[in-house]
C-alpha cells in the first residue's frame, strides 16, 4: 500500500495499441454499470483563465465499483492554440486511489485514455445506432487526434464503412485524416465542404468549435446519425427535430451545449430520448421516422475503467515505474 506506480504515456499508448476490443467492452460495461447505479459521477470541475479564454483545465473525479472498485481523477488541459505550434490540443493524467482506505494507487499519462474512451463511446453508439443500415458513408467534421482514434474504433467495433469524407477548415488536417482513413480502414477517403459532410449516413462532430455553426434549417434525413462529439456544433433548434441520445442527461444538459441550449430554449427536457444505457439495455427505441444525435459529455468513470485496465496490462508487461515508500507515513502512531 505504500508504493505508488506511474505509467508513462508510451507505455499508456502501447497497451491501447492492442487493446481496441477490450476497451469497447469496457466502455460498454462502465454505460451499463452508471445506468444501474453503480457509479459516483458528480460534475466537472473547470479552470478557465482570463487571458486564455479558449482554454480550460478540467477535473473528473468518480468512483466505479464492480470489478473496478476504485477511485478516479482525471485531469484534462484542453489548450486549443496549441493546434497553431504543432502540439496536441489536450494532454491529461488519471490519479487512481484505493477505495478501502482513499490512499493513491497510480498516475497514468491519460490523454491516450481520454481519446479512446471517447472514441469508443462513439463507436458503441454508432454500432447500436446503425445496426439496421448495412455499410454506411461517414463524414469527420473536424480531423484531429480525436478524430483520428474514432475512426480506428469504428473499425474496431465492426461498423461497416463505405467511404470517408473529411471536412476541416485546415486543408492539412483534412488530407492527413483522409489519408489515414485510407492507409487503416482501407476505404475510398477524400476531403470535402461541410454541406457535402452533411449529407452522410454517419457524421462525426469532432471539434474546437464553443458555439453552433450548422443552422437550424440543415436538411437532415429519417435513420441519419450525428455523433455529437463535440457538443458545440448544432443548433439547438436541430435537435428538436431529432432522436437524441446522451451519456448523462444532467451532465449532457449544462456548459452551453447544443442539448443545454435546446433546454434554454424549450423550458423542458422532453426533447431527450434516453441514455446509451438504456439504449444498449434495450429500454430506449429511437423513432426511425427520425434522424438521431447522440451527444456524450464525457465522464469520468470511463477514464477510471479504461485506466484501471491500463495499469493491469502495464503492470502485466513490466511497463510500470514503481515508487516505493510512496506514502510517508502509514501508522498513526
Amino acid at each position: 500500500m505504500t508504493t505508488f506506480s506511474v505509467v508513462p504515456g508510451s507505455v499508456v499508448s502501447d497497451v491501447l495499441a492492442d487493446s481496441h476490443k477490450d476497451v469497447l467492452r469496457i466502455v460498454t460495461q462502465t454505460y451499463l454499470a452508471h445506468e444501474q447505479g453503480k457509479s459516483v459521477n458528480p460534475d466537472s470541475y473547470f479552470l478557465r483563465f482570463p487571458e486564455k479564454p479558449n482554454a480550460r483545465v478540467i477535473a473528473l473525479p468518480c468512483y466505479l465499483g464492480g470489478d473496478v472498485d476504485t477511485i478516479g481523477m482525471k485531469w484534462i488541459a484542453s489548450f486549443p492554440d496549441n493546434i497553431e505550434h504543432g502540439l496536441p490540443r489536450a494532454s491529461a493524467t488519471l490519479l487512481l486511489n484505493d477505495y478501502a482506505t482513499g490512499y493513491p494507487l497510480a498516475c497514468l499519462e491519460a490523454a491516450g485514455i481520454s481519446a479512446a474512451r471517447t472514441a469508443a463511446s462513439a463507436a458503441v453508439a454508432a454500432r447500436e445506432l446503425t445496426r439496421e443500415a448495412g455499410e454506411v458513408r461517414v463524414a469527420v467534421i473536424g480531423a484531429g487526434v480525436i478524430a483520428r482514434t474514432i475512426l480506428d474504433y469504428l473499425k474496431a467495433n465492426d461498423i461497416a464503412i463505405a467511404d470517408v469524407l473529411v471536412h476541416d477548415l485546415d486543408a492539412t488536417s483534412a488530407g492527413h485524416l483522409a489519408q489515414h482513413a485510407i492507409e487503416r480502414l482501407g476505404v475510398r477517403a477524400t476531403t470535402g465542404t461541410l454541406a457535402e459532410a452533411l449529407t452522410k449516413d454517419l457524421v462525426v462532430f469532432a471539434t474546437t468549435a464553443a458555439t453552433p455553426y450548422v443552422p437550424a434549417d440543415t436538411p437532415l434525413r429519417a435513420g441519419q446519425v450525428l455523433l455529437n462529439i463535440s457538443l458545440r456544433d448544432l443548433a439547438p433548434e436541430l435537435l428538436l427535430g431529432c432522436n437524441n441520445i446522451v451519456d448523462d442527461v444532467d451532465h449532457c444538459l449544462k456548459a452551453q451545449t447544443s442539448p443545454h441550449l435546446a433546454e434554454q430554449l424549450t423550458g423542458a427536457r422532453d426533447f431527450i430520448t434516453g441514455t446509451l444505457g438504456a439504449l444498449l439495455e434495450g429500454k430506449v427505441t429511437p423513432d426511425p421516422a427520425k434522424p438521431t444525435v447522440f451527444s456524450p459529455f464525457g465522464l469520468g468513470i470511463l477514464d477510471l475503467a479504461v485506466g484501471h485496465q491500463v495499469l493491469h496490462m502495464a503492470k502485466a508487461r513490466g511497463g510500470v515505474v514503481e515508487i516505493p515508500d510512496f506514502i510517508g507515513e502509514t501508522k498513526r502512531w
